[in-house]
């Protein structure tokens, strides 16, 4: 692992900071509609609270030394949050008389995990800086230390967003990509999200750690015709026609707890457990930037950070919108 941060630090360090110029000038005003809208700047708690890197990583740390999937998990909650209201913290919240939350969304119900590990950086972060850190910030922060913790790369995450009052149930149920998905619906509702088809490819390289249910991955093992048959055999044998829709099995069957370009590396063998994974090289589009990053962790690694960023700039409440909860799932009483 450590010789993994080492050698992609240097070469990544070049990208960030440009890739951050360029986002700011790009969302700046534009990620929010209020007049109250302000950009999202990477050193926003330097002064009000300026030990909040450290507070997540070690946090974060602890988490992953427990279990290592948790990393995985704290990148799929940040997912999950941006492609519903943006990046806002909705995800987080609980169900309450004024709202149903999206918890309960199918994409999230019985799969969605972490938030005990946000509760713990929360209560964390409130010991050091009341009342000053949003719980929408603390998922992006989580969700970049958590690569970095299984060998990725890291980056400068951009701060500054609020936490909203709301959610949205419908939203959860119909803007994430289910893992029936075929490319051109992939490509249509990152789209919507204003990511092009490279942000779309880096960000399925998130695929590289987690697992997978048996639930989202049957069909495509039983069914489809673009798959290894001996890796449909082997996938087979934990996830039965009926039954065991809980049965877990790795993204990346070569290195599932190692952010690395393994994920891409399984595409090329048709070896894609889920049948929207498998669309990234299945005689379309994305086939030549598949194997690019299949062969070069540098280049996966430079599109994954800049994506990150970008993906992170969808739709921020900054200024007075929203506001700093003080529990992750619950609005501040009035």
């Amino acid at each position: 692992m450590a010789s993994s941060i080492s050698s992609s630090t240097p070469l990544t360090v070049l990208s960030i900071n440009f890739s951050i110029l360029i986002l700011l000038i790009i969302f700046g005003g534009t990620c929010s509609s209020t007049a109250n809208a302000q950009p999202l700047i990477p050193h926003f708690y330097a002064e009000s609270c300026p030990n909040l890197h450290d507070i997540v990583l070690n946090t974060m740390s602890q988490a992953v030394a427990r279990e290592r999937r948790i990393a995985a998990s704290l990148l799929r909650l940040f997912f999950h949050d941006c492609f519903v209201q943006g990046c806002d913290g909705s995800v987080l919240l609980d169900d309450s008389p004024s709202f149903t939350g999206e918890k309960g969304a199918k994409p999230n119900l019985g799969s969605l995990r972490g938030f005990d590990v946000i509760d713990a950086i929360k209560a964390n972060v409130e010991a050091a800086c009341p009342g000053i850190v949003s719980c929408a910030d603390i998922v992006a922060i989580a969700a970049k230390d958590g690569v970095f913790l299984l060998g990725g790369p890291s980056w400068n995450v951009l701060l500054g967003r609020r936490d909203s009052t709301t959610a949205s149930l419908t939203g959860a149920n119909t803007q994430i990509v289910p893992p029936s998905a075929n490319l051109s619906q992939i490509i249509t509702m990152f789209a919507a999200k204003g990511l092009n088809t490279r942000d779309m490819t880096a960000l399925a390289g998130a695929h590289t750690i987690g697992q997978a249910r048996c639930l989202n991955f049957r069909t495509h093992v039983y069914n489809d015709t673009n798959i290894n048959p001996r890796f449909a055999a082997f996938r087979q044998s934990n996830c039965p026609l009926s039954g065991g829709d809980d049965n877990l099995a790795p993204i990346d069957r070569l290195s599932p707890f190692r952010f690395d370009t393994g994920y891409y590396q399984n595409l090329l063998d048709g070896r894609g457990i889920l049948h929207s994974d498998q669309e990234f090289f299945n005689g379309g589009s994305q086939d030549a930037l598949t194997r690019a990053y299949a062969s070069d962790p540098q280049l996966f690694f430079n599109d994954f950070i800049n994506a990150m960023i970008k993906m992170g700039n969808i739709s921020p409440l900054t200024g007075t919108n929203g506001q700093i909860r003080f529990n992750c799932r619950a609005v501040n009483p009035a």
